[in-house]
């Protein structure tokens, strides 16, 4: 199996897009450490992390710990942490700055931070954040969403060149609208069978933290379905 052996962090673990990725690893023989402020779906050889603000540096470093006292290694960080609000730039998308930023690249970089020592020590490691389409190219009424997903971006991109010669790399999914109950509940008329499933997106990450994945860092990847 891919990831026996191996030690994987997956944050946002209780949403579905973690409880994807979570399942594929596990069914690929990774051992888990499991975060979520609501808890997290048990997985056989899982270390679950509740409660924990990924937005401080004691969040992030407390998932680190645990999850070194635990299995003392940590191989790789799936973080799915993030959130969407939209607001146009005339009305009041300046309330929502600070919330998203926090969110959305803020804890990316602390959870980097938390994971990087011990991946250097052993001069591996692997890290995925999940992005957004709209950190490339920004939509009506995402100005703020979509400066803080290009900002998640660019703090990848900062980790991949400066991490790279110690054998860690880092990069960035970039999804589509995913197929979710809630997305399906806000957006009934759309046409659902175009946008990307949690399961495909698991896939590319899937692939992004494993060793096979070592020649590609510093990257952002479209995952988008037939939008």
């Amino acid at each position: 199996m891919r990831f026996a052996g191996q030690v994987i962090i997956v944050t946002g673990a209780a949403g579905n897009l973690g409880m994807a990725i979570a399942a594929l690893l596990a069914r690929e023989g990774a051992s888990l450490a499991l975060a979520d402020r609501r808890g997290a779906a048990s997985i056989s050889d899982t270390l679950a992390i509740t409660g924990a603000d990924v937005s401080t540096r004691e969040g992030a470093q407390r998932i680190a710990s645990e999850t070194l006292a635990r299995f003392g290694r940590i191989d790789g960080l799936a973080n799915t942490v993030g959130t969407f609000k939209m607001a146009n730039v005339v009305e009041d998308a300046d309330k929502d700055w600070r919330m998203l930023m926090e969110l959305n690249a803020l804890s990316a970089l602390l959870l980097s931070q938390a994971v990087l020592p011990a991946m250097t020590r052993q001069a591996y490691g692997r890290i995925v954040h999940i992005a957004a389409g709209a950190g490339l190219k920004a939509f009506a009424g995402a100005s703020v969403y979509s400066a803080s997903k290009a900002a998640l971006i660019r703090v990848t991109e900062a980790i991949a060149e400066e991490h790279k010669a110690a054998g860690v790399t880092a990069n960035c999914i970039a999804p589509g609208t995913i197929d979710t109950p809630q997305n399906r509940a806000a957006m009934p008329n759309a046409d659902a069978s175009k946008w990307v499933a949690p399961a495909d997106i698991a896939a590319v990450a899937a692939f992004l933290l494993s060793r096979e994945a070592g020649a590609v860092t510093g990257a952002t990847i479209p995952v988008t379905g037939r939008q």
